[in-house]
């Protein structure tokens, strides 16, 4: 079964992007798009409407969790998942009080992307 979801990788990283892109591939999602830096995560955002926003907290060009609320405004639906190295508490909390619905610490297994998928998606076949 094809999964028809439609998710947003936002990293700077070029290889974090298609690590996760592959893993998400795997997992039988085919609708990825990628971002690498705030300004085009907003202007994808604005252009069309996505399930899930694997967003990286540091952007060349602003911080991840400063982008929340805006990704929230635009597309209310959409799961944002914070993904860092930085897996401190406060950094965590501060995520998910600004609005992120979960978060994946770097670096990050095809395991941990699948159970956050599961998480919000359960009826995902492959995950």
């Amino acid at each position: 079964m094809n999964t028809q979801l439609s998710i947003l990788i936002v990293d700077d990283v070029s290889t974090v992007r298609s690590f996760l892109s592959q893993t998400l591939m795997h997992l039988g999602i085919d609708n990825v798009k990628e971002a690498s830096t705030a300004s085009q995560c907003i202007s994808e955002c604005q252009a069309a409407n996505y399930d899930m926003i694997f967003l990286d907290i540091e952007l060349p060009d602003g911080d991840g969790k400063n982008l929340i609320s805006q990704i929230n405004e635009l597309s209310p639906e959409t799961n944002v998942v914070m993904v860092s190295a930085h897996s401190g508490v406060d950094n965590v909390k501060d995520a998910i009080d600004k609005g992120a619905k979960g978060f994946v610490v770097k670096p990050f297994t095809p395991k941990k992307i699948a159970a956050m998928l599961k998480k919000f998606y359960p009826d995902l076949e492959n995950a």
